[in-house]
């Protein structure tokens, strides 16, 4: 494991996940794909107390369920949906007594009334908050975000310009991404807050997502700390 005090010249303050693998990770052990689910579940809730102990990162994004995850099984979508609201409910504790912020990224208006009422209570209960902001990508699509943000500047009677969309993008006021993860060995960006990730850095690892650790975010940053971020210039 990386020393990051040693290790570590820059940090992000802005990191991003792609939580690929689950179905690959339960069917290379012989499980349900299920199981996958909840592993992944379990992976998040320790990555996100891992980040705690990175106090330069200030933002964490996670894509749980895109706008093209409803072409799968409805047995498979009941069940993410499910574990989303065991995973927000368990850890609304946390979140309060961690100082940190929850914010729930995409249109809800589709979920099961009980998980649509648990995100935006969560969200407002911890909005205030100054710790580490966690952002939960749900019904989530880069380009949904981009035209929900134009609609909202378009109807206010603004020109629309990059700074008003960016104050309207579901995952504002979050800074633009620095570092985007992806797991499982696959390697494209597959729809992912497309505006927010312009100047990212992109990290992509075989490791599928119930196995990533520490140990494996600390290879990431690690990785992130030797680029050279030129933001279109020389």
């Amino acid at each position: 494991m990386f020393n990051k005090k040693k290790k570590f010249s820059t940090f992000p303050t802005h990191i991003a996940l792609i939580m690929d693998g689950n179905r690959r990770w339960a069917r290379g052990r012989g499980l349900n794909k299920m199981l996958g689910h909840k592993q992944g579940a379990f992976t998040l809730k320790k990555f996100i107390e891992t980040l705690t102990q990175y106090p330069e990162i200030r933002y964490a994004s996670f894509f749980a369920f895109s706008t093209e995850n409803w072409k799968r099984e409805q047995s498979e979508i009941d069940y993410i949906f499910d574990l989303c609201y065991e995973f927000v409910n368990e850890y609304k504790a946390d979140f309060e007594n961690k100082n940190m912020k929850f914010v729930s990224m995409g249109d809800v208006t589709k979920f099961p009334q009980k998980l649509q009422e648990l995100l935006i209570k969560t969200m407002e209960e911890t909005k205030n908050n100054t710790g580490l902001t966690v952002n939960l990508a749900m019904n989530y699509g880069g380009r949904d975000d981009i035209v929900h943000a134009a609609n909202i500047v378009a109807k206010s009677g603004q020109e629309i310009t990059i700074e008003n969309l960016k104050e309207n993008l579901y995952s504002a006021p979050a800074p633009d991404i620095d570092l985007l993860i992806r797991t499982s060995g696959e390697m494209r960006v597959s729809n992912f807050m497309l505006f927010q990730m312009a100047y990212s850095e992109i990290y992509f690892t075989k490791t599928h997502w119930p196995d990533f650790d520490k140990g494996e975010l600390d290879k990431a940053l690690f990785e992130f700390s030797k680029r050279n971020r030129r933001f279109g210039g020389k």
